[in-house]
């Protein structure tokens, strides 16, 4: 694993408001930014927490690295106005980047007005089979988790207003949990954490307490991620782009899931 080390000190993840006669807690919502080698990348709306998961999640699922071997050191440097997330990564993966940055950048600048259907044709690479076929979740773990879940999201119950991302093994059991005001980011957490903890994917699936957009499919698949879970239904190209990498969607309905075909 990587060396990670953090300069500045931490901020709350809720704040406590007046509302009513009453107190209100509310999720703490800042610029994240991901720099690699010095080169900016992106900044993320997000909770300040679980930020070394956060990382090395969206840099495997953003492809700016194949493993977590191709990161050489992470700092994570905190302020009052957010967090900036500055990795050092190998060479290869640098040279990688930079050839994806300066496509995307001659994409932009000499379309003459098509560089958004330029750009739009990412969104149809075909994803990697993640399994031969489509597998199934037994009806017993899939209510098991289900009816879990409010239960393991500390944050959520605080503030009522985050999403939660779940790992869970194919008896029900939910293994890990990370949050934030972003679904993505979320996930993104989820899949970091799973990655330090080098979890199979093939061993369990993702619960998602939001929508299932084809962002989250997208993420999922390039991790392996045989199967998610949604407590709200996916939109029409997410499944099918699900349905490319042999991704299986289940929704909640009531109490159960329903597998999407």
């Amino acid at each position: 694993m990587f060396p990670v080390r953090v300069h500045g000190e931490a901020r709350p993840t809720a704040r406590k408001i007046k509302a009513g006669a009453g107190d209100w807690f509310i999720p703490e919502e800042v610029p994240i930014a991901f720099v690699f080698n010095r080169r900016n990348y992106a900044v993320m709306m997000g909770t300040p927490d679980d930020l070394t998961d956060f990382a090395l999640g969206f840099a495997l699922t953003e492809q700016v690295v194949r493993s977590a071997d191709e990161i050489v050191s992470l700092d994570i440097h905190l302020s009052d106005k957010g967090a900036d997330l500055r990795f050092k990564i190998a060479d290869l993966a640098l040279e990688r980047l930079d050839v994806t940055q300066r496509r995307r950048n001659m994409i932009g600048s000499a379309s003459c007005g098509l560089c958004g259907l330029e750009n739009a044709d990412t969104l149809f690479k075909v994803l990697p089979k993640v399994a031969n076929a489509a597998i199934d979740l037994s009806s017993e773990a899939t209510a098991r988790a289900i009816s879990a879940l409010r239960n393991v999201q500390p944050l959520n119950q605080q503030t009522r207003s985050v999403h939660g991302a779940a790992w869970v093994n194919h008896s029900g059991d939910i293994a890990l949990l990370r949050e934030d005001v972003g679904r993505h980011n979320a996930l993104d957490k989820l899949l970091g954490a799973m990655a330090r903890d080098e979890i199979d994917p093939s061993t369990g699936f993702v619960l998602m307490s939001s929508r299932c957009s084809y962002e989250i499919v997208e993420k999922a698949a390039r991790r392996g991620v045989q199967a998610i879970l949604s407590i709200s239904g996916p939109t029409a190209f997410a499944l099918r782009k699900a349905r490319e990498a042999n991704l299986t969607i289940y929704a909640r309905s009531g109490d159960v899931a329903v597998k999407l075909q």
